[in-house]
């Protein structure tokens, strides 16, 4: 297993300051962002030449792709989803060219007056079937993160997906701070769906019981997502629930702690779960 972080907090910079920083943190592995108009990987414009000049300085810093990253909620929008259908294919050319064998992306928002289970059961299926289609022909496997407030929420949705969309290369990019703010158990699912886990965020979430003694649920700020380490997730026991299940990929820092820097961030989250490697 190894450490990589996604390069969402750069997005702004060239992709060569992001190899730099990944270096220099000797966070090995990334998971780059790959939107359109990115500046890091733009799947639109990447070429082979392209390609071979990002494989060649990866190579040169020990450096390596998990996945290329496309994150929209505009897959259950029906005026949206063929051009997400049509970029999430230039990704997956994108991957194959790359070497890499993953792309993550979302569940997109429950259609309105439908719940997210029947957003999953009659929605999702077609709006995936041609992404999943062309990823297979590419050997890359599609991975969705399970931010709970897509239709992937609870593991009852989780179970409806695999039950709607049975492809075997289409999975999860697991992420369990997700479930530990809802008091899911964020470990079940490593086990329940060992087979469909095909990357994974490392990101914590810190808990103020306190503060939620006193506001109650409903209220907002007694959770907030933090660095590994900062929060109340035991990476250890995590980890090695992972182990025990097979997976032997990446943990991916997916940085949204505003209360770290985003180089200090980035670091002291790989120092952290690089003793669980």
């Amino acid at each position: 297993m190894k450490v990589g972080m996604l390069t969402a907090p750069f997005r702004k910079e060239p992709f060569d300051s992001v190899l730099e920083f990944a270096d220099t943190a000797s966070i090995p592995c990334l998971e780059v962002v790959a939107y359109p108009g990115s500046k890091h990987i733009d799947p639109a414009k990447l070429t082979r030449a392209g390609a071979e000049v990002i494989q060649m300085k990866l190579a040169e810093l020990g450096l390596e792709l998990s996945s290329l990253a496309y994150y929209t909620t505009d897959i259950t929008d029906p005026k949206k989803v063929k051009d997400v259908q049509t970029h999430a294919k230039k990704t997956i050319d994108a991957a194959a060219m790359l070497g890499v064998n993953v792309v993550c992306m979302l569940g997109g928002f429950p259609v309105e007056g439908m719940t997210k289970i029947q957003t999953i059961r009659k929605v999702l299926p077609k709006a995936f079937r041609p992404i999943l289609a062309h990823a297979r022909k590419k050997n890359v496997n599609i991975a969705l993160e399970n931010w709970f407030q897509t239709c992937l929420q609870g593991i009852d949705t989780f179970e409806a997906m695999f039950e709607a969309i049975p492809d075997e290369n289409f999975g999860l990019n697991y992420d369990p701070s997700h479930l530990y703010h809802q008091e899911c158990d964020h470990l079940l699912p490593v086990s329940l769906f060992a087979k469909r886990i095909f990357h994974t965020h490392a990101k914590d979430t810190l808990v103020d019981k306190a503060k939620r003694a006193k506001s109650g649920v409903y209220a907002r700020g007694w959770w907030r997502y933090v660095i590994p380490g900062f929060g109340n997730i035991n990476w250890g026991e995590y980890v090695s629930h992972l182990r025990a299940n097979g997976y032997d990929g990446v943990l991916s820092i997916e940085h949204e702690d505003d209360a770290q820097t985003r180089e200090e961030g980035f670091m002291r989250g790989a120092w952290y779960l690089e003793q669980f490697c």
